[in-house]
Order: structure tokens, then C-alpha cells, then sequence
């Protein structure tokens, strides 16, 4: 796990797995915090990391209802977690399943952990809306596409979007169960104007981006939707995602979108 300062009100954490990005935000004496790295000892070492940094959290917010950014309360089981109303209305269709999930994850990586995954009573939150943090606040924008569910937050105090399973410097953009290329075009649109807005760019998986870094991937990602739209079998990947990895990720796009 490594820990990245975005100046003096934000930090991410990345988990060693997946790259995965938790981002603690703050504004005067509160914190929150977004997301979670996935394995036990980093969720054990997380609370003393925050407080050492000056960023406990006050409360902890999710993107999108994927088990993988639903683990903040492993590491702060006291705190409520907050996520938009459509992972809400996910997480209540599909009660369980995030749990299921991460059990089947952690048989395949050997993971251990001292306690499951309880989210306790999650609140719903309105989105496109805002959160008071502190002396500033965090707003709250619609991010389907990659599943039926998510929200991308926004701090301009801090200058920073975390945007969840979107902008990736690793990862191709992914249809999962439940998204839809259409949505995704969509929120991509969405997400131009904030990316211009912002300084920072996190996503849920791989390195936080500049400005100009995150546009980049913006576009790339619009043109990689184009060719999954036209059906074609080997496009050409952005540089530094073309993997076999990301292929397969393509593959399993192509099935989503089902036949021409």
C-alpha cells in the first residue's frame, strides 16, 4: 500500500491489488473518506496512516456498490458508510452480493480476513447533490455506465474528482453487469467539465492524473467506446492498456454488448 498527498486536503491510498484508490478529502476539522484498499493489513494499518496525516475520517462515502470499494468499514466499523441512491437501491436489490463477492475474491487470492464485510445501516444519498465538509462541501454527480450504479465526487476546495471506475491510466473502459455504453458515453460527458474544473483526478484504479493527463484519457476512452460500439475484435488500445489482461476485458465488452 502506498500513500500519495494531492496537496494539503487530499491523500490516496492504493492498495497493492488492482490498483485500487481510496481518497481521504478535508475542509477545516472534518474528513471523509472515499473508497478502500482491499487487503486486511491495509485496512488495519489505514486508521493510524489517516490520523497520523491529519485526515481521520468523520465518514466514509462509495462510489459504486462493487465489493471492492465497499471495505472502508473494515477499517472503521463506527462510521457510517454513504453512497449515492443508486448503489443504495443496489446494494437492497442484491443484498448480499457484495459479500458473496469478496468471499469468492478472497479464495482466490488467499486472503484471510478477522471479521466479513458488514456495511450496517448505508445511507442514501441524493445525487446530483452536495455534502457539507468542514467549511467547504463535496458534490455529488451521476457515473453510470461501468455498472447501473455510481457517483463521482467532486471537492473543489481540495481540487480534486474522484471519479470512481472511469479515467483509468490502467484499465480499458469496462461494461460490468448492469452498465451500458450508451450510460458511459454519458457519464464521460459528464465528467469533462469537472475534469476541467479539477487539479487532481483519481480513479478507482491506477495513478491520480493531472488535468491534462485525465483529458487525455478521456478522449482515448471515447474513441475506445467508438470502436466497441462498431464491433471491432482487436481496436487499438491506449498505450499502456493494451494487456492481455484488457483484451480479455474487451472480449467480455464485445459479449455485453451481444450480437451486432
Amino acid at each position: 500500500m502506498r500513500a500519495v498527498a494531492l496537496g494539503r486536503d487530499a491523500i490516496v491510498v492504493t492498495s497493492r491489488i488492482w490498483q485500487t484508490n481510496a481518497v481521504a478529502l478535508r475542509s477545516g476539522d472534518e474528513a471523509l473518506l472515499i473508497d478502500s484498499p482491499y487487503f486486511p493489513d491495509e485496512l488495519e494499518l489505514l486508521p493510524a496512516l489517516l490520523a497520523q496525516a491529519g485526515f481521520e475520517p468523520n465518514g466514509l462515502l462509495a462510489t459504486h456498490a462493487d465489493f471492492d470499494h465497499l471495505l472502508g468499514r473494515l477499517a472503521f466499523p463506527q462510521l457510517a458508510l454513504g453512497v449515492g441512491q443508486a448503489s443504495a437501491e443496489r446494494l437492497q436489490r442484491e443484498p448480499g452480493a457484495a459479500q458473496r463477492e469478496l468471499r469468492d475474491a478472497d479464495a482466490e487470492h488467499y486472503v484471510s480476513r478477522p471479521a466479513p464485510l458488514s456495511l450496517g445501516a448505508f445511507q442514501s444519498l441524493p445525487v446530483p447533490g452536495k455534502l457539507e465538509l468542514g467549511d467547504g462541501e463535496v458534490e455529488l454527480h451521476p457515473a453510470e455506465g461501468h455498472t447501473a450504479d455510481g457517483t463521482a465526487f467532486m471537492a473543489r476546495g481540495a481540487g480534486v474528482l474522484a471519479c470512481g471506475d472511469y479515467l483509468s491510466d490502467v484499465e480499458i473502459p469496462m461494461i460490468s453487469p448492469g452498465g451500458a455504453l450508451a450510460a458511459y458515453r454519458t457519464t464521460l460527458a459528464r465528467l469533462s467539465p469537472l475534469v476541467e474544473d479539477a487539479e487532481w483526478v483519481v480513479p478507482g484504479h491506477g495513478s491520480p492524473h493531472d488535468r491534462d493527463t485525465a483529458l487525455r484519457i478521456l478522449d482515448e476512452d471515447a474513441g475506445y467506446l467508438d470502436a466497441l460500439e462498431r464491433g471491432d475484435e482487436r481496436p487499438a488500445l491506449p498505450r499502456g492498456r493494451d494487456s492481455r489482461r484488457q483484451r480479455a476485458i474487451h472480449a467480455a465488452n464485445l459479449g455485453a454488448m451481444g450480437p451486432g
